[in-house]
């Protein structure tokens, strides 16, 4: 016991949170397969296919980075096909296959999984998200504690988080998926829901997104605008 006791660490607080403990957290994470040429074609069209690329496994890297030790089961559902060797660790992630013709059939088929397996909590995040840490994504699970549903805002009118602990198949029907109507649809159909709203976040999708911030900036220099 001595060990334990004196191997108290800012992690052990972290990852030890009872209100995530004592739960049956599943947290989807929705991802494209990085490959030169494809993926993030709107940022793509004005900083490049390379820098585009570049970015996207940047993004990627956070992405893991925020969920690694997240106190939850975690599922990297790839947009083309499963990469057993890669940066998500098989012994941390389940790896799985997207699913349906849009993206509304893919996350729902992705939940209507996880319900299936008795998880409790469940949470969709994509894998470009800069502004997205561990404790926002912690923040998101214990807000199901008192909400059916959680929603974390995209400031271009989409989402960047979508959780809940029961499934409502109507989230994922009559979206334009990509577009700035995809919030105050989602919204719409939570109206009559116990629903928690996120911070609004910049996720990203066009030059405009990262030009300003300090971190894109490596992968920026050979613009000249």
């Amino acid at each position: 016991m001595g060990i334990l006791l004196n191997n108290k660490t800012e992690k052990d607080e972290k990852i030890i949170d009872f209100t995530l403990a004592n739960s049956n957290n599943l947290l989807l994470i929705f991802t494209r397969n990085p490959e030169l040429g494809k993926g993030k074609r709107r940022l793509a069209a004005t900083v490049g296919d390379q820098a585009a690329y570049d970015i996207y496994k940047f993004l990627l890297d956070h992405t893991v980075s925020i969920t690694k030790n997240l106190y939850a089961e975690k599922q990297v559902y790839y947009s083309e096909e499963i990469w057993e060797n890669d940066i998500w660790d098989n012994h941390k992630f389940d790896k799985k296959i997207q699913v349906g013709e849009d993206l509304g059939i893919r996350m729902a088929n992705a939940f209507q999984e996880g319900f299936q397996n008795e998880y409790q909590k469940i949470i969709i995040i994509g894998s470009d998200m800069l502004d997205l840490s561990q404790e926002d994504l912690e923040n998101a699970f214990k807000s199901l504690e008192k909400n059916d549903f959680v929603v974390g805002p995209a400031e271009d009118g989409g989402y960047y988080l979508l959780g809940m602990k029961k499934f409502m198949p109507e989230l994922f029907k009559n979206k334009t998926w990509g577009t700035e109507t995809v919030l105050k649809d989602t919204l719409a159909d939570l109206k009559n829901e116990t629903t928690a709203l996120l911070e609004t976040k910049n996720d990203v999708d066009y030059y405009e997104d990262i030009k300003d911030v300090d971190a894109f900036k490596p992968f920026l220099k050979h613009i000249n605008l």
